[in-house]
């Protein structure tokens, strides 16, 4: 008898007999959690106003004349590379049936037959038919210079939208293990990434998800910095929101006027700082930063308000190179899909440079359900929010770091079942020690050039290695049995796009760190400097 698959959509929620029901929003209520907001109450100011331009009074950027003038006020110059990360939620598989993971030779090492059949690959669409240094006869795909397989959902999903990126791109894998079905795993590396130096003009960080990292996995808790806790994106009203001066619009309807209303709220703030002495004895300047942090929080705002007179200049509905008839999102799919909006916000404000970093969670990557489709239709949709990412960063000639992990992953029992055509493996269960994560990297003057510290340039794109067996080889990397150091592992690859892995343990930036030597950290970077660098910057 014919065996009767349950399949489910991308959106739909997975239940596995052994996990908790999800909790609905009528249960998060009963708990007291509550969406609250805030707004700005204003009175008659017409007196406080003048006939001004659009721009920031100069007085109060001068520390000669406003003792609180230390604003960090964004800006372009100096740009690092905007970094998003992708948290795919549950433990999905990125090794073997989406990204291509071998043993110390390599990503064209090849793994035992039982190995691959363990990643969900069946003899028949074996990577390298048992004859590993040979392209011909390979279910490979090499178009985003990283070798996925040629069937990957992943992949598959990525080329639908990032439409002329071949040759620009390029990636690294990490073999690594974490733990299943939890977000204790400590994968998220932004507070990191601002700790190299990427900035934003508005934000600093940004997620989808209201938590102290903004996805599902935590942030390592020695690089956790809570004045940058990320700033809650995942739908386009949150981007546009972030021009929302509350009811002074009600008041004023010229933005001039409402710049001058804010810088004029700094002004009496900063008189009445003068005032307060909040410690006598202050040796650690403790109180000089709060009363900085009270006073810039005016300022940013008129900044804010200054660059951005319109929310549609943050909005990616309003968009024609994400949402249109050319855009990258039909308006019929955006309107449908929630997970394309919420990519959509946090993409344009990374690679726009209102923010400077940004975690995409997306949900339901726990896709052991018995069958192969649901696993499969899942990492298509992230593929095509991966593929966002990468054509809005080719359409707007703007370099870009996308690192994607999951806590966990998923293995195969050998049972099978066709999709689209071709057999694959049915995941049928959490699997920890074939998990890994990966980074791709889009350069629009080049796709960038391989490190060749190892005698050949392709061992470094793979960063650690797998068994035969398919289970990670855990002293492999330092990285490869610790979530804390996978991190450091992907923040050391970034300061090495700029040409500062130098500096990478140097006071400042991590000294504490656990990847060893300057000579042992150099085999753990991928690339060179990016072409479109220059000084440890963007040109």
């Amino acid at each position: 008898m014919a065996r009767r698959y349950r399949f489910f959509r991308p959106g739909e929620a997975l239940r596995h007999p052994d996990h908790h029901r999800p909790l609905t929003r009528r249960d998060l209520l009963g708990q007291g959690f509550r969406m609250g907001g805030a707004t700005m109450l204003g009175t008659s100011l017409a007196s406080l106003l003048g006939t001004r331009a659009l721009a920031l009074s100069p007085d109060l950027l001068d520390p000669a004349v406003t003792p609180f003038s230390s604003c960090e006020l964004g800006s372009v110059a100096g740009r690092k590379l905007p970094f998003i990360c992708f948290d795919l939620a549950g433990g999905a598989n990125i090794a073997g049936s989406n990204v291509l993971v071998g043993g110390p030779g390599g990503q064209q090492d090849a793994l035992s037959t039982a190995g691959y059949a363990r990643l969900g690959l069946p003899p028949d669409i074996l990577p390298f038919n048992n004859n590993p240094g040979s392209l011909s006869g390979m279910f490979t795909d090499d178009s985003l210079g990283l070798l996925f397989h040629s069937e990957s959902a992943l992949l598959r999903g990525i080329l639908s939208k990032a439409t002329g990126t071949r040759g620009f791109v390029n990636g690294a894998v990490i073999p690594g293990r974490s733990e299943n079905d939890t977000g204790n795993n400590p994968h998220n590396p932004m507070y990191g990434i601002y700790r190299a130096g990427v900035r934003g003009q508005v934000l600093q960080l940004i997620g989808s998800e209201n938590s102290e990292s903004g996805g599902n996995s935590l942030a390592p808790a020695m690089m956790i910095d809570p004045e940058l806790r990320p700033t809650k994106i995942d739908r386009p009203s949150d981007a546009s929101g972030l021009v929302d001066v509350g009811d002074l619009n009600l008041l004023l309807d010229n933005p001039e006027d409402i710049v001058a209303v804010m810088e004029t709220m700094k002004r009496i703030t900063d008189q009445k700082l003068r005032l307060v002495n909040t410690r006598v004895n202050n040796p650690t300047g403790e109180d000089q930063r709060l009363k900085e942090r009270l006073s810039c929080e005016y300022l940013r705002s008129a900044d804010t308000l200054e660059k951005f007179a319109s929310p549609d200049a943050l909005d990616p509905r309003r968009d024609a190179n994400i949402v249109g008839p050319a855009g990258i999102f039909s308006q019929a799919e955006f309107d449908g899909d929630g997970e394309f909006q919420k990519a959509a916000s946090v993409l344009k404000l990374v690679i726009d440079g209102i923010a400077g970093a940004g975690t995409i969670e997306m949900g339901g990557y726990d896709y052991h359900t018995g069958d192969r489709r649901t696993g499969e239709a899942r990492d298509f949709r992230a593929g095509q929010c991966i593929g966002a990412c990468l054509e809005y960063a080719r359409r707007t000639a703007t370099p870009l770091m996308i690192y994607v992990f999951s806590d966990g992953s998923v293995s195969s029992d050998g049972s099978t079942e066709v999709v689209n055509g071709v057999e694959k493996g049915v995941w049928s269960g959490d699997n920890s020690s074939t998990a890994a994560s990966f980074f791709l990297v889009y350069d629009p003057a080049g796709a960038p050039m391989l490190m060749d510290t190892r005698g050949d340039p392709l061992l470094h794109q793979q960063i650690g290695w797998m068994r035969p067996d398919a289970s990670v080889e855990t002293t492999s990397t330092p990285a490869a049995a610790n979530v804390n150091l996978n991190v450091e592992l992907v923040i050391l690859n970034y300061m090495a796009l700029h040409g500062q892995q130098n500096l990478f343990a140097e006071a400042g930036f991590f000294p504490g760190q656990g990847l060893g030597t300057p000579a042992a950290r150099d085999g753990l970077i991928a690339f060179q400097p990016l072409q479109s660098v220059s000084g440890g910057v963007l040109v």
